[in-house]
Parts: C-alpha cells; structure tokens; sequence
C-alpha cells in the first residue's frame, strides 16, 4: 500500500497549478474553473487543489519531491531562486535539501 492522493488548500488554484506543472512535472487531470484541479504524476500520484480564501497550514506542514541527486537539488534551487520564489539554502540535514514557498499558502521541500 502507498499513500497516492493528497489534497491541499490554496488562495490561488491557478498560480498554484502552474508552479506544480513547471517546477515539478506535474501533469493536469482535470479542472473546475479557478475553484479546483487535480494533478499527475507517472507513479500515480493524485494531487488535487481546492480554492479558500484562507489557508493556514501548520508551520512545519510541507510536501516533497524527491530529486536523484543533489546537483539535481542545487538545480532546482538555482532554478526556483532565479525565477523570484523565495527558498532556503540547500543544506544537510535528512538528505541534502531546501524549502521553497510555494503560490497559494504552501511549502514544497525539495531533498535528494
């Protein structure tokens, strides 16, 4: 058994949609307007966004992606910096990692 379907609350489903597609891959499955979407992975995932006017997540509430390696990680930081979301610096800690803001209320850590 794995765990295959997570659902997240978000301010903004679209902006949030979009940063899940091109940072991470993330494939649409299907919408309903600005108030819903559920994104794919190719190993089954199912994640789904649901629009609220307000979020409020524990403060070490977060998903991940794991990445192969970590210049795959360093990547993704350059990458998520250079295009104006705020991350911490890759560090050791679990795995070689960081944590990035994500649109709409989250945080995604990225960790090899």
């Amino acid at each position: 058994m794995k765990l295959n379907h997570v659902n997240l609350t978000v301010t903004d489903v679209a902006a949030a949609k979009h940063f899940l597609q091109t940072y991470f891959g993330l494939k649409i499955g299907g919408e309903r307007g600005e108030a819903f979407a559920a994104l794919f992975d190719d190993d089954g995932l199912v994640l789904t966004l649901m629009k609220s006017a307000e979020v409020q997540y524990p403060k070490t509430f977060h998903i991940g992606f794991i990445q192969e390696s970590e210049e795959k990680v360093n990547e993704m930081h350059r990458r998520l910096t250079k295009d104006g979301f705020e991350a911490t610096a890759p560090k050791r800690a679990h795995g070689w990692t960081f944590y990035v803001k994500a649109p709409g209320g989250f945080t995604v850590e990225v960790l090899a």
